[in-house]
């Protein structure tokens, strides 16, 4: 169960690097699109055909892995951190998952409002950094009911 835990704390992180690669993905391509001479309207993102352009993907595939992946794999850590006996590992699961809801409101509530699509990309990083810091807790780690000396002997 260690080893899932430390698993799925670093896949957290590694799918909120994915998704800032998603977001630059898209963003580049829909600026050499417009750069090309076409124009991005309302009217554009709402007609039945979006701008096909390089990295179009990107926007959908940042709204996949941040509104289901995520908070799945963020979900299934904290469901695995009972049983991981890591000390400490259901509250640094529960900051996983409490950053990864709090992503999501931003990541809503981001399209109202550039203020709070900034804090969007401040809280990536503090959830990147937190999932990081989960997984890495797990080789220091001594599991409960065990010594320091019994546990490095098992290592």
């Amino acid at each position: 169960m260690r080893s899932a835990y430390k698993f799925l704390a670093f896949a957290v992180a590694g799918l909120v690097a994915l998704q800032a690669a998603f977001m630059v993905f898209a963003v580049a391509g829909l600026g050499i699109w417009v750069d090309e001479g076409n124009s991005l309207t309302k009217a554009t993102m709402e007609a039945d055909e979006p701008p096909d352009f390089t990295g179009a993907i990107g926007f959908m595939l940042h709204g996949m892995n941040g509104m289901m992946l995520i908070p799945l794999v963020a979900l299934v850590l904290l469901i695995v951190s009972f049983f991981a006996k890591i000390p400490g590992g259901p509250m640094w699961a529960g900051m996983v998952l409490g950053f990864v809801v709090l992503q999501v409101a931003l990541g809503i509530f981001g399209h109202e409002s550039a203020y709070v699509g900034f804090l969007h990309g401040i809280n990536a990083l503090i959830l990147f950094s937190v999932a990081t810091q989960a997984g890495r807790r797990v080789a220091t780690a001594v599991p409960a009911g065990e010594t320091p000396l019994e546990a490095s002997a098992a290592r």
